[in-house]
């Protein structure tokens, strides 16, 4: 005689799908399965519901025989069930020392980055991975215990770009009872029952007492993270109004108004909001920022916040390999690189622009050098006498920190030719002795 529950669960999950997610049904699904419990409930779940998918296993190499007995599993699985299926083996160790990262992120950047592959390789709509409420509290502590911000505390999502998590709605016990009752086979991963880390830690010792001590803690906690979820979409929903009344778009980025920021309440706090999608995290040293010196920077991997003046500038990381100096020959007609010029002989002079220049060719000592500025560099200004520091030129013509670090100048020996795009030498410009007029164009 069949129990109820045997249904109960799939009946819970259909209208799941129906309310949350009907945009997947009939769509190309890839499920992540390693074999143990959670994946394969998740499996025989979708494919009770007649579902279009397809497993993807992962062997991580970590466990020996036990990883290989896992992948056999899973592709005996996937044969009893007639359901296709991908497999991949990694050295996550050698991938772990190469790329400088803990074993559980190296396998983590492997899984997802080969799922990412598969779904564009094989026109997948989606990845189901089998996320469930306990892994949700648990990301929860782990987060807790790291002094996250309220984001932190809302736990897994259900959507994720082209991940989705259907089962999160239901606890281990739940996917438990479940896997008995249909008397499914799943494999047990032997690293699990150890507490090396965190997560393993909650999970076998804090979590199992906590649900003792507390009646219904995982309805409890989901109710408590809709209350959360909710109160971080109040505040993504006003980060909105924050953005548009502070914030302006420029070439390389944004640009932070440090004065409109201050008129508003809990002026750090919305600082730290509008920079957490750049993945800046240092609450500290962004609030330190609204008051520092000019120059002051800091970063995140992706991005460069810069204090200058009034505003704080949020651009990408400049390129480590960027070239700091390049030397042009006589016989040069145009480069390419670092940034693009053109030199042509001409008889006689047109209109000076930002972008073309004309100078006396028979003044130019070559190699001519294209560089960066320099603390200590001075010019002679096209049309003045006498020289100009260029950094005392720069704040004139009102020119940004940003601004300044995108400058190249074209020199001769030691002499600046051209601060490209903006002003040339006098030094060199073309007169009535002029023999040999050369045209320096800047092409974008």
């Amino acid at each position: 005689m069949y129990h109820l529950y045997k249904f109960k669960l799939l009946q819970a999950l259909e209208k799941h799908i129906n309310q949350n997610f009907s945009f997947i049904k009939g769509k190309k699904l890839l499920i992540a399965c390693s074999g143990g419990l959670d994946s394969i409930v998740l499996t025989h779940l979708f494919k009770n519901l007649n579902q279009n998918i397809a497993l993807a296993h992962c062997n991580f190499s970590l466990r020996g025989l036990e990883s290989d007995a896992d992948e056999a599993f899973v592709v005996e699985l996937a044969d009893k069930l007639s359901i296709p299926i991908f497999t991949e083996t990694f050295d996550t160790k050698l991938y772990a020392k190469k790329h400088k990262l803990s074993t559980q992120m190296a396998a983590r950047d492997l899984r997802y980055n080969w799922f990412e592959e598969i779904i564009k390789d094989f026109n997948f709509d989606y990845l189901l991975t089998a996320h469930h409420a306990d892994d949700d509290l648990e990301t929860f502590f782990i987060n807790l215990s790291r002094g996250t911000g309220l984001r932190g505390l809302t736990g897994i999502p259900y959507i994720n770009n082209k991940v989705i998590r259907p089962i999160l709605i239901f606890d281990r016990s739940e996917i438990f009872k479940y896997a008995k009752e249909h008397c499914l086979y799943w494999r047990e991963d032997s690293s699990n029952a150890k507490s090396d880390y965190l997560r393993n830690k909650l999970r076998i010792e804090v979590i199992p007492k906590y649900k003792e001590a507390s009646e219904g803690l995982i309805q409890s906690f989901q109710k408590t993270q809709k209350h959360l979820t909710d109160a971080q979409s109040l505040i993504e929903d006003y980060m909105v109004l924050v953005f548009n009344l502070t914030v302006s778009k420029f070439a390389d980025g944004y640009q932070i108004d440090i004065q409109k920021l201050q008129e508003l309440p809990n002026t750090e706090a919305l600082l730290f909001e509008l920079l957490s999608p750049f993945d800046f995290t240092d609450y500290l040293a962004i609030s330190e920022l609204i008051t520092a010196q000019s120059g002051k920077q800091i970063f995140s991997k992706t991005h460069r916040l810069l204090k200058d003046r009034n505003t704080l500038l949020l651009t990408e990381n400049i390129s480590k390999n960027e070239i700091d100096k390049i030397f042009i020959s006589e016989n040069k007609k145009k480069i390419k690189l670092p940034i693009f010029l053109e030199f042509k002989s001409i008889e006689k002079i047109g209109d000076i622009t930002d972008s073309a220049i004309y100078v006396d060719k028979d003044k130019l000592t070559y190699p001519l050098h294209l560089r960066k500025w320099e603390t200590g560099d001075a010019f002679q200004p096209f049309g003045m006498k006498g020289k100009k520091k260029l950094s005392k030129f720069f704040k004139d013509e009102k020119l940004s920190l940003i601004d300044k670090e995108k400058i190249w100048l074209l020199c001769s020996e030691k002499e600046i030719v051209w601060i490209v795009g903006i002003r040339q030498d006098d030094k060199f410009k073309v007169t009535s002795q002029t023999k040999n007029i050369l045209k320096i164009t800047r092409i974008p």
